[in-house]
């Protein structure tokens, strides 16, 4: 059971739909943000190609979902890609051909699911696994309160196995490397439904091919941090994230919180980078504000405490629409950071500071953030070597000033004794 783990010895990088096309990607836009992923950021370890919610919904056409709608699904009461949107997907062939146009450019393929069996599987009096189980029979009245395509699983009941095991199998035959498993981590409602976790771990083991698991949404609860890496390769640590400040600093104290559970397969996920083009399908989209609202040091801000958690990097944009931010993000002193960390702490916070270290095998970090609205001066107590190396302004050293809502970041060598 503990196999899982060695799937992802690094926290996975790539890129997910949900952030720039809501509900509503197509099959193009998918490709189109793949052959980027593949052309530009492969070699800085960006792989994964996540195709975000209902992509089972025929009509979609925003970042909204349409409640109630009718869903594309097999006789086996299994979601199936909608053919309107992923023509490849037509007469059976599901997301084995997307699957494996991006396994062809060196690239993982992943999926959102929504834990649970359909509404309409239930409401039509469905039937799985060749009849022997009911979907009626399965179906628990846990609903989730933000999407209406499910109804829960009790898995008290015998085939409420039977069903995952069964679409874990369909989703490896597609060739699946990577799954988002959504209102499970924390179901509003119902807090977090572990028997339905513990059961599509067990569906995807039995599988055999190594699908990395990620629950969303958060918050998790910390009292379950075992339980997590017990079963999980990743697991949101809040609500969706998105680019405003007050989002950005409210995330110290959590990442600090849960930075002792990082290890080896194990990987606490504050969320997608919502950087560049997002909300492309957006009702209320500002035509003003085409891009993330981040400044700059906002960024650097967000990517350098993403990485000293050794965190996810999924971005949310569409890639397509390029930008100055790609620097950012493949910023080659960063990524090694992130890559070799075997530690990292948060010092000292308060209103104005927060302070972390973090060390490797050869390399000492600090970071320092700048939470006011004015920059200002690496404090005179810390004391810097002269040879520390600034991550984020390689001229400038130790002596630069820290923007308003920026951080300083700097590596050097260990003491010697």
């Amino acid at each position: 059971m503990d196999n899982f783990r060695q799937w992802t010895p690094h926290a996975p990088m790539g890129w997910n739909s949900w952030d720039c096309f809501g509900a509503s990607v197509t099959e193009a836009e998918v490709r189109a943000n793949a052959d980027y992923v593949a052309g530009r950021l492969k070699p800085f370890g960006y792989e994964y190609i996540v195709v975000d919610i209902q992509w089972y919904e025929p009509q979609a056409n925003s970042w909204a979902y349409h409640q109630f709608t009718d869903l594309a699904m097999d006789d086996e009461c299994r979601l199936i890609p909608a053919a309107s949107r992923f023509p490849s997907a037509a007469d059976g062939a599901g997301f084995a051909p997307l699957a494996a146009y991006v396994h062809q450019l060196g690239l993982k393929f992943g999926i959102h699911l929504m834990r649970g069996i359909p509404r309409q599987a239930v409401h039509q009096n469905r039937t799985f696994a060749g009849g022997r189980y009911a979907a009626r029979d399965v179906a628990a009245n846990n609903i989730c309160p933000w999407n209406s395509d499910m109804y829960g699983l009790d898995m008290t009941q015998p085939g409420a196995q039977v069903y995952y095991d069964q679409l874990m199998a369909l989703y490896a035959s597609w060739g699946v490397d990577f799954l988002k498993v959504d209102d499970i981590c924390d179901s509003r409602l119902y807090g977090m439904l572990q028997p339905e976790i513990q059961a599509i771990r067990r569906a995807i083991d039995q599988t055999g091919r190594p699908m990395v698991l990620s629950l969303s949404p958060g918050p998790a609860d910390i009292e379950k941090g075992a339980f997590l890496q017990q079963n999980a390769n990743m697991w949101r640590l809040t609500d969706d994230f998105w680019d405003t400040w007050d989002q950005l600093k409210a995330m110290f104290p959590v990442v600090a919180k849960w930075a002792p559970f990082v290890r080896e397969g194990n990987w606490p996920d504050p969320d997608m980078l919502p950087l560049g083009a997002i909300r492309q399908r957006a009702r209320e989209k500002d035509p003003t504000q085409p891009r993330s609202r981040f400044t700059k040091a906002e960024s650097q801000t967000m990517l350098t405490l993403w990485s000293l958690l050794r965190a996810p990097l999924f971005l949310g944009g569409d890639l397509t629409y390029g930008g100055e931010e790609e620097a950012l993000f493949t910023n080659p002193a960063l990524l090694t950071m992130r890559q070799t960390l075997q530690d990292a702490w948060q010092e000292a916070a308060d209103d104005t500071t927060v302070v972390w270290r973090g060390i490797s095998a050869d390399q000492q970090y600090l970071a320092v953030f700048n939470l006011t609205d004015k920059a200002t001066a690496l404090a005179a107590s810390m004391q810097l070597p002269a040879a520390a190396r600034s991550v984020w302004q390689p001229a400038a050293g130790a002596k630069a000033l820290i923007p308003a809502h920026g951080v300083g970041l700097w590596a050097f060598a260990p003491a010697t004794r």
